[in-house]
């Protein structure tokens, strides 16, 4: 059979990424008209939220989520904006997240301030009486757009045929993908894994077969492999757009890890130059990245590890520490304002929030709000039930190895 090529897709929110990026650190909210100046895809709301200023906004959605009281809980991830944020009740990485969803039984409803996987995943870990809603239907993921399911199924597929019985490949999904192919590790012998367990992950799944299929972030899947002591030339990288990923089938065979062609927009902005550049202006520097940074940004940095590592590290760090942060730029300034006594900024000068969480504007929070204190569920997430189920066999095994 000839192999088709397909010209490679550059998910849109990947072309989006850089709306948002500022030369100075003034991410203020405006109102949402203004916003949607940006010329990134927003969801439509009626003309009365997107004309409301930041203050207006700010009152409404105070007195909304006081009427709402314990019928409702919001989770914010930590890349929200502060507008956002400070109404969340529970803020987090997507793994604490994850747990925090699982736990909230007595909430009629969750609201997911953060991306579009994520409400999947509260979907798929709460109790089927309760709803999930997405303030805004367009705050994706640049990252997981770049793993659509048939690629994947495709590579898996693809795996066995060269493999056959000679060794058993265990999926390993990040949480920054859909739930179907969460799934798809769920009846395939797989897990689920955020960067706060990657390396718990990666022990099960050693235990269990010789060779790791990793996606859809390579680079969190390369710096891991190399906690492992996993060598370079034992990984592969899989491109969705060539013919067996763009490899033999002899460095198939070889290979220990199979890293999917995708990363995050905000973490490989992040480079070994813009590190040199810290160390040089602050001698004493402490340089904290995230791993879904690239190796060379991971090595040069002092340490690495999840947005919620970053954040005990920064909070924990004695006064007059001074602390370079590779990670989106919400949170760093979030972590600067609540730690005055110790010099915290990010390495890169540009700031490019996260395109896909800024797009939780408040109008988008206020109008969800509203919408559940007159009886009416918008932007409710359902996964389908056979994935819901696959899905969640996957996450259970997560949250078990952590």
């Amino acid at each position: 059979m000839v192999a088709v090529l397909r010209p490679p897709t550059i998910p849109i929110t990947e072309i989006e990424q850089s709306a948002f990026c500022r030369t100075d650190d003034d991410l203020s909210a405006r109102s949402l008209e203004d916003e949607f100046d940006a010329g990134v895809r927003w969801q439509k709301l009626p003309l009365g939220y997107m004309r409301m200023k930041p203050d207006e906004l700010d009152d409404r959605i105070a007195k909304a989520r006081a009427r709402l009281g314990d019928r409702v809980v919001i989770l914010g991830h930590h890349y929200q904006r502060d507008e956002v944020i400070k109404y969340a009740d529970f803020r987090g990485d997507s793994y604490k997240l994850s747990q925090l969803a699982a736990s909230q039984e007595s909430a009629e409803s969750i609201i997911f301030c953060g991306v579009h996987f994520m409400a999947e995943t509260a979907d798929i870990l709460s109790s089927p009486d309760q709803k999930v809603i997405l303030p805004n239907l367009t705050a994706g993921c640049s990252m997981s757009d770049m793993a659509r399911i048939d690629d994947v199924l495709d590579c898996w597929d693809d795996l066995q045929d060269v493999l056959g019985d000679e060794s058993v490949v265990v999926p390993i999904t990040y949480m920054n993908s859909t739930a179907a192919i969460k799934a798809m590790c769920g009846r395939n012998g797989g897990i689920v894994c955020t960067s706060s367990n990657a390396a718990a992950t990666f022990e099960w799944a050693l235990a269990r077969g010789e060779k790791i299929l990793f996606l859809p972030d390579q680079h969190l899947g390369r710096n891991t492999a190399l906690k492992f002591g996993i060598e370079l030339d034992k990984m592969i990288v899989w491109n969705p757009f060539k013919p067996l990923g763009g490899n033999t089938e002899q460095q198939v065979r070889d290979a220990k890890m199979v890293l999917w062609k995708g990363h995050c927009s905000v973490h490989t902005r992040f480079t070994v130059e813009q590190i040199a550049q810290a160390r040089e202006k602050f001698p004493d520097v402490h340089v904290v990245v995230h791993p879904e940074c690239t190796m060379e940004a991971v090595q040069a940095a002092d340490s690495n590890g999840s947005t919620e590592y970053i954040r005990a590290l920064v909070s924990d760090a004695p006064a007059g520490s001074v602390i370079a942060v590779g990670t989106e730029i919400s949170m760093v300034n979030r972590l600067a304002a609540e730690n005055p006594d110790k010099k915290v900024f990010c390495l890169d000068s540009v700031v490019c929030p996260c395109s896909t969480m800024y797009r939780i504007h408040p109008a988008y929070l206020s109008w969800v709000l509203d919408g559940l204190n007159e009886g009416v569920v918008v932007n409710q997430i359902s996964v389908e039930d056979e994935i819901a189920e696959q899905a969640r066999i996957a996450l259970d095994r997560m949250l078990a190895v952590a």
